[in-house]
């Protein structure tokens, strides 16, 4: 498979543009082209792309996401540098796995590669948390996202989304004193929040410890006479993996009753809205060592390990399935969602050499972590 087919394949799948909830005609347009490529290929009922090679074991899952953000970006190269919404995250990972898992169609592969394309990702995690559903078990799993030519990433943070409402009695803007102000009252108690933390972090660690984004407000006042009666935030934390979302969601509840005791004017509801563990894989596992091992010989420089801030859909997979699990791609992550996002075009090449090593090591790898067991 030449360079030039690999880029092609990216350019047309940027210039399908297909933002969570519209991935209906890039996930066709997926399955005919891996079929083209001699991929077995179904798609499921929510419209991920499974696209297979070989059979029997190991299973190795190669998993991207065909969905992006909002916002049409023009397709284009300049110097060397691919510009299109989901150049990075994350069509370029993905159609590097396309690229990388197609050359063992023709040559064979000892076990079984699925490639798949989940729809969802940027929004509600319906593709993956679909896939789970299905029953497939791998034994192995690369999800990909944008970690850069030499990163290896092994751990993303869990994600605690909650909706706090607050209430007050209304009142006349003239007199403000006399009234407790909704929006006010959901600002003190944000401010309370943000000092969320519980013993069992590593205040010092960004990734060992709880973060807290507020990500939106909202009010119900539509005249400037009124005082605000109601205000509702929305509040992001970031969870470490010694922390469960119920241990997190639980001490927000514990602060809203202490904040309601010393506030008994202001009502106070809590509603979680979005949710994920956090996922941090053994950097010793079979899978971790066949892509640092791709990449030594792909770009004669050591792999470079690292954790997320983040949460990815290798937190769902992950916990689900407990097998061996770790995210690579092409990219800086730094471009995601930006207006200006591009991939280098020589490094998206490049992690394609990158995964066909891999994909070459693994199952010698996993053969021998096999024997070691077997004979323990």
């Amino acid at each position: 498979m030449n360079s030039d087919y690999a880029v092609d394949l990216l350019t047309r799948m940027l210039n399908i543009y297909s933002p969570s909830g519209k991935e209906e005609v890039i996930s066709n347009f997926l399955a005919d082209e891996m079929k083209k490529l001699g991929f077995k290929v179904h798609q499921d009922a929510v419209n991920n792309v499974i696209g297979e090679i070989g059979e029997g074991s190991p299973i190795v899952l190669l998993c991207g996401h065909m969905d992006t953000v909002e916002g049409e970006i023009p397709v284009r190269v300049e110097d060397g540098q691919l510009y299109g919404r989901g150049s990075v995250d994350a069509k370029g990972p993905l159609a590097a796995m396309i690229v990388a898992a197609s050359r063992f169609v023709k040559k064979g592969f000892p076990g079984k590669i699925l490639v798949v394309g989940v729809v969802d990702e940027e929004s509600g995690g319906t593709g993956i948390n679909h896939f789970v559903e299905e029953g497939i078990q791998p034994d192995y799993a690369i999800f990909g996202e944008p970690s850069g030519l030499n990163k290896v990433v092994f751990g993303y943070k869990g994600i605690l989304t909650v909706k706090i409402t607050v209430e007050t009695p209304s009142g006349h803007s003239a007199a403000p004193w006399l009234f407790d102000n909704a929006i006010e009252k959901a600002m003190e108690f944000w401010r309370q929040l943000q000092k969320l933390h519980l013993r069992e972090e590593k205040l010092k660690s960004r990734f060992y410890s709880i973060t807290s984004c507020l990500t939106g407000i909202k009010s119900n006042n539509n005249s400037a006479s009124f005082i605000p009666s109601h205000c509702e935030i929305y509040v992001q934390l970031r969870i470490p993996p010694q922390l469960s979302p119920e241990q997190v969601f639980d001490e927000v509840e514990r602060k809203i009753d202490r904040y309601k005791a010393t506030n008994p004017k202001v009502k106070v509801k809590l509603e979680q809205k979005d949710v994920a563990k956090a996922f941090e894989a053994d950097r010793r596992s079979v899978i971790v060592r066949a892509l640092a091992w791709g990449i030594r010989k792909t770009t004669l420089n050591y792999a470079q390990f690292s954790r997320k801030t983040g949460t990815g859909d290798m937190n769902v997979l992950g916990n689900a399935l407990k097998i061996p699990v770790v995210t690579y791609g092409p990219g800086d992550s730094k471009l995601d969602h930006t207006p200006n996002e591009h991939i280098d075009t020589q490094e998206y090449l490049d992690s394609i050499e990158v995964l066909t090593k891999t994909l070459t090591k693994l199952p010698e790898l996993a053969e021998k972590r096999k024997t070691i067991t077997k004979n323990k």
